[in-house]
């Protein structure tokens, strides 16, 4: 069974990090608190049978460095000593790596409050200011980040410390707001008559918009893929595509704003992943400002409240960094979430 340890903030280097998603995992060791992160290549899950598999071959085999701790930010729940990632067919077991892989202490979190981590500890270089409002320090934040589904986490601040709040925010509702949302809301995909946020805002559910878009117009779909119609959008040769842009950046900002009001979000909203980072330019544009801003009667909230894309490409690593170099700085929640030798 994990051990309850909450009360110990020591992590011993060199420490493992890795970000563990549905396609992708990424992986950095830490030599210590004041050492860059040494990164290796990007590695394809589906080209492992076994996470341990997949740390021996493209880790532990490329280094003479050899862990003693490891920190992992995982897509999906984390229940027992076995943890089964959503997107992917590898199951996580800390004990059993313990055991192979010589680790002495593993905690595993949630790949979205890595996110939050490093919207906490990120400079500026690595983030893209999205129109008005100021960052007020010591306050809450929020992490929106499309990808292929939508994650969201919050970030408390309180006794100088930050605390991550992860949570299934992508699925809350989102409704037709314009007399165009009327026309397309009844033609989107819905999950048991229901459209949630992530059916919307996410790659799949940008595929969604798109084809809607599309069918409203009587017209065949041009794109057969979330990238081919960023693609078309950027190139301006797909009308269709243009608009699903447009309508994800509004909708982004909606549900933004609704996220930003909940966790009353005065540090910031910082959007992540890499759809956010491919369309900036759409994020400029006023719409999504005044999607975001447009929540009466709370607009001069929303309006101080600044909204950034984490431009960093390894956020969530480099959140683990923050949280392994300085673990008193971070409330990140261990019991039932860390094992030891």
């Amino acid at each position: 069974m994990p051990n309850p340890s909450d009360t110990d903030h020591t992590i011993a280097f060199p420490i493992l990090i890795g970000d563990i998603g549905g396609t992708n995992a990424r992986f950095a060791i830490l030599v210590d608190a004041y050492a860059e992160p040494k990164e290796f290549p990007v590695l394809a899950t589906a080209d492992y049978a076994t996470i341990d598999e997949a740390i021996q071959e493209g880790v532990l085999d490329k280094t003479s460095l050899q862990p003693r701790s490891a920190i992992l930010a995982v897509a999906g729940p984390i229940k027992g000593g076995e943890i089964d990632l959503t997107n992917c067919d590898w199951v996580i077991k800390p004990k059993a790596m313990i055991g192979e892989l010589g680790f002495e202490d593993i905690v595993v979190i949630n790949d979205f409050e890595a996110q939050a981590l490093a919207a906490a500890s990120l400079g500026p270089e690595h983030l893209e200011k999205i129109g008005g409002g100021e960052i007020r320090p010591s306050s809450s934040r929020v992490v929106v980040g499309p990808g292929t589904g939508l994650g969201v986490a919050g970030l408390v601040h309180a006794r100088h410390t930050w605390f991550p709040v992860p949570g299934e925010g992508g699925h809350i509702d989102i409704g037709p707001r314009s007399a165009r949302d009327l026309e397309l809301f009844p033609l989107y995909e819905a999950i048991e008559g229901r459209i949630s946020a992530e059916q919307l805002l996410c790659g799949r559910g940008l595929m969604n918009i798109y084809h809607a878009v599309c069918q409203a117009a009587d017209t065949k779909p041009r794109a057969a893929n979330p990238a081919e119609v960023t693609a078309a959008w950027k190139a301006g040769d797909d009308p269709a595509a243009v608009e699903a842009i447009e309508l994800f950046a509004t909708y982004l900002g909606r549900v933004a704003g609704d996220l930003a009001l909940i966790f009353m979000a005065r540090g910031g909203v910082f959007l992540a992943g890499g759809i956010a980072q491919k369309i900036i330019p759409a994020l400029n544009h006023p719409r999504f400002r005044e999607a975001f801003e447009d929540k009466a009667p709370h607009g001069n909230i929303l309006q101080a409240i600044p909204t950034f894309v984490i431009t960093h490409p390894l956020a969530a690593l480099s959140g683990l960094a923050a949280y392994a170099r300085t673990p008193v700085r971070f409330g990140v929640a261990t019991e039932g979430r860390r094992w030891k030798a």
